[in-house]
């Protein structure tokens, strides 16, 4: 593995500062700066706030992470950050951070699609990972489902056409008081509480692949004031847990409509979404049904970090792809 190239990863697509190394696709270093504190009182993501941030802390970022995979910046063969999508302003401060840092240091620059840094997630964690495969891909800003037909040949199957399941979550969570972000949030209170309390919609039945939140909001919020009005809520942990419960539902049911579908036999997942405990044990259960292989990535893994977008620079290096010094940022880069 020592002739295997070592890239530096930058993610800054929303509110994450995160730095690491990979070498071929073994982690030697992940760290990440959190920006949660910053926009909890906002209760969402502020991108003025965010971009502000990742300038305060990707420099001492970077050289925390070679420190501790124990490497000189003249050691990396590539440098990788993230493109898009995600907001313009903090994408900028890594894409921007990472191409000055290339040419100082005359090594070659990646710019990596997020989305494509997820599905390259699970291959740190689990080396028997690999197309074909379908991939779930849920996060705040995304929900849709790929077919991962090789690497760097990707479909998409099914997307959210409204809301994306962590922006649901985030919601939904700020509705409830509960805090942010809200997908740990409702996780935490869920615990205990009673999955078929009640029965939330399940949006889109006559379209497999594709998702809709937007719908449950509304369902919830309405349900929440009438009971509330009339005295008759049920606890915080059983409205916690169906609504949890709903969105699983949703995500697994068709993310396996694409498993049938395509008659792949893998199934792997990434973004945040996919650290949320009942969706995961869900995705578990089913795929032992089936006699589905699974390769979530670790929790870590899931959230956005730098090992993803250094792991997509690994394959994108070894294509022997470059970055021009002219390209930009696309925050509305689309994967594939």
């Amino acid at each position: 593995m020592t002739d295997a190239p070592a890239v530096l990863g930058i993610e800054t697509s929303c509110d994450e500062t995160a730095v690491a190394v990979v070498r071929g696709y073994r982690v030697l270093s992940n760290v990440l700066a959190s920006q949660v504190d910053a926009h909890a009182r906002f209760g969402g993501v502020v991108p003025e706030v965010a971009a502000r941030a990742h300038v305060e802390a990707i420099r001492a970022l970077t050289h925390r992470a070679l420190a501790e995979a124990g490497m000189h910046q003249m050691d990396l063969d590539a440098i990788a950050a993230t493109r898009g999508p995600g907001l313009a302003g903090a994408l900028m401060v890594g894409f921007s951070y990472g191409k000055a840092l290339a040419w100082a240091l005359d090594t070659p620059f990646l710019g990596i699609d997020h989305m494509e840094g997820h599905l390259f997630a699970p291959r740190l964690d689990d080396p028997e990972y690999g197309p074909p495969a379908i991939v779930l891909l849920a996060s705040g800003g995304h929900s849709q489902i790929v077919h991962l037909k090789d690497w760097g040949e990707y479909e998409t199957l099914g997307s959210t056409i409204d809301d994306a399941a962590g922006e649901a979550f985030d919601k939904l969570a700020r509705f409830l008081g509960l805090g942010y972000p809200g997908g740990p949030a409702i996780d935490r209170e869920s615990e205990g509480g009673d999955p078929d309390a009640v029965r939330f919609p399940r949006a889109l039945p006559d379209r497999p692949f594709d998702f809709s939140f937007s719908g449950l909001k509304t369902s919830v919020v309405t349900y929440v004031r009438k009971h509330h009005a009339a005295g008759t809520l049920p606890p915080i942990p059983d409205l916690a847990a169906s609504i949890q419960e709903a969105i699983a539902d949703v995500l697994v049911a068709k993310t396996f409509n694409a498993v049938e579908e395509t008659g792949v036999r893998a199934l792997a997942g990434g973004g945040g979404v996919l650290a949320n405990r009942r969706l995961r044990a869900r995705l578990a259960e089913e795929a032992d049904r089936r006699g589905v292989a699974l390769h979530l990535p670790s929790v870590a893994m899931c959230t956005d970090n730098g090992a993803m977008v250094a792991a997509a620079g690994v394959y994108r290096l070894g294509l022997g792809e470059r970055t021009a010094p002219s390209a930009d940022i696309d925050s509305s880069l689309r994967l594939g």
